[in-house]
């Protein structure tokens, strides 16, 4: 099974020279990044995963309930937001699309399981950070979903013969056969690969000039569309099963 999530958060470099970007802009930027993947989704007919920064949660409430209705599934991401922020945020969200928000995902800022477990989550997916030596960092993780407390336990997927983690950096680098190739292989040992973009990948960087190291700038925006475009194509080809989250999990 491959679970395809994206993490949907709103570029916050600096910007080169004089240049200034607002957070509206910064927003509309997201807004173009998510449009151009639901694109391609719904032209390879696969649904995904989508964790939106609670800090941006309220000024998405258009593009949320257009993910939701093309059947894509909403979860949260959680990078520094109270408990009581959360709990707003998730009740605001489950009215506007009368659904039930059952996941959410953190990095650095981590909430206890019992907090929770408390505001109704019922799965927990946390990631580390992605950066270019980050594949070196760890090289064996457990792969399997446990339950703590009443929660599952989704860990980030890691190929079993490159040691190479799933996450958005590797996506990025790599050539499409090699990482297609580590999909296939990994399918024949595990259960499922949860995959995770981040929707600022897709931004041009050309033309929105923001200052990021050389090595997220390679294969960004307009690439990283034919990069998406190229897996799903695979996907199908190979007939391999995709899921939402809950879906699998539920």
């Amino acid at each position: 099974m491959v679970l395809l999530t994206f993490n949907i958060v709103n570029m916050t470099s600096a910007t080169k020279k004089v240049v200034e970007i607002s957070l509206e802009e910064r927003i509309k930027i997201t807004e173009d990044n998510i449009k151009s993947i639901l694109r391609i989704l719904d032209l390879h007919d696969v649904r995904a995963t989508f964790f939106i920064d609670l800090s941006i949660a309220e000024k998405l409430q258009n593009l949320i309930k257009a993910i939701s209705g093309r059947g894509h599934e909403i979860a949260f991401y959680n990078l520094n937001t109270g408990i009581s922020e959360i709990e707003r945020i998730k009740k605001m969200t489950e009215d506007l699309l009368e659904k039930q928000i059952r996941g959410i995902r953190q990095k650095d800022f981590k909430l206890s399981l019992s907090e929770l477990k408390l505001l109704g989550f019922n799965y927990i997916s946390n990631i580390d950070n992605a950066n270019i030596l980050f594949p070196f960092k760890r090289l064996k993780r457990n792969t399997e979903i446990t339950e703590e407390e009443g929660l599952s336990i989704i860990p980030e997927s890691i190929s079993p013969y490159s040691q190479l983690p799933y996450n958005d950096f590797v996506f990025q680098v790599l050539p499409m056969k090699y990482y297609e190739n580590m999909v296939f292989e990994t399918l024949k040992s595990d259960e499922f690969v949860l995959i995770y973009l981040n929707s600022w990948q897709f931004t041009d960087f050309k033309k929105y000039p923001f200052k990021v190291p050389f090595y997220r700038n390679y294969s960004s925006g307009k690439k990283m569309e034919d990069k998406l475009e190229a897996l799903l194509s695979w996907i199908n080809e190979k007939e391999l099963a995709t899921s939402r989250m809950k879906d699998y999990i539920f």
